[in-house]
């Protein structure tokens, strides 16, 4: 029922993601999203720790590219000072921005992984293009207004995923 809704993998935090656990996925790139993702959607730069990771990743061979459906000033901020290639409003979970991302990359879709915070965005659009996805808990517990119509839907899937025992976060 959830085929396109239901992440390859739930993890609480990107540093969950090592270059050992994609190599054995045999994982070459990253499309992330941003907000609630790598960061709170409100906070302008990364943290002390997501650049190091961001490094990690660059000195093991793992290319990052991200997606986000924000607006050109707020992913640029973001990404240039780590020198991250970025896709501004990519209207996800169209198949557009995958697209446009992979072939940034210059990767093959079994190559690339999603990173996101979200299940009507990040990974149903992923699913789509058959990417493996990481589907994160969100950075943090407020969201911009658009996301927190989707964060409605995504309560009801939580919540029957709860009824049958395959709630992935309980605390």
């Amino acid at each position: 029922m959830y085929n396109f809704l239901l992440p390859d993998e739930f993890i609480r935090s990107v540093f969950e993601i090592t270059p050992e656990k994609l190599n054995e996925l045999g994982i070459k790139g990253i499309i992330t999203d941003l907000d609630n993702t790598l960061v709170e959607w409100d906070r302008a730069d990364a943290t002390d720790e997501l650049v190091q990771w961001f490094e990690m990743m660059r000195e093991s061979g793992i290319k990052i590219i991200i997606a986000s459906n924000n607006n050109e000033a707020r992913v640029r901020q973001f990404a240039e000072p780590h020198g991250i290639p970025f896709i501004f409003r990519a209207k996800k979970p169209l198949g557009a921005a995958y697209y446009a991302a992979l072939v940034q990359l210059r990767l093959r879709r079994h190559e690339v992984a999603m990173l996101g915070d979200q299940l009507l965005t990040d990974v149903m659009g992923a699913k789509r293009q058959k990417l493996y996805t990481f589907l994160v808990r969100p950075v943090a517990n407020s969201d911009g207004l658009v996301t927190k119509f989707n964060r409605f839907v995504e309560r009801r899937v939580y919540n029957d995923l709860r009824r049958k025992g395959k709630y992935p976060w309980e605390d």
